[in-house]
C-alpha cells in the first residue's frame, strides 16, 4: 500500500513538473508573440506593408521548390480570373 501511495506521488510530482513546464512556455510565446507584435507596429510606423512581410516570411519557409510550384500555381490562376 506504501509503495502504491508513493508511486503516485512521485506521478503526481512529474505530472505538476510537466504542467508548469507548459505553463513557463506559454507565458514565453506570448511575450514573444508580443515582441513580433511590436516589430511589425515599428515596421508598418516606417511605411512598411505589415501583410506584405508576413508573405515574405512565408516564402522564405518554403523551399525553392515549393515556391515555384506555388508561383506557378498562383500565375495559372491569375491568368484563368484574369488578374494580371
Amino acid at each position: 500500500m506504501a509503495a502504491e501511495i508513493r508511486e503516485h506521488e512521485v506521478a503526481t510530482e512529474e505530472l505538476t513538473q510537466y504542467i508548469e513546464r507548459i505553463e513557463r512556455m506559454n507565458e514565453d510565446k506570448k511575450a514573444i508573440a508580443d515582441d513580433i507584435k511590436d516589430v511589425f507596429a515599428e515596421a508598418k510606423a516606417m511605411g512598411y506593408d505589415a501583410k506584405g512581410m508576413r508573405r515574405m516570411i512565408a516564402l522564405r519557409k518554403l523551399e525553392k521548390e515549393a515556391r515555384d510550384e506555388q508561383d506557378a500555381i498562383d500565375e495559372t490562376y491569375r491568368n484563368a480570373l484574369q488578374i494580371l
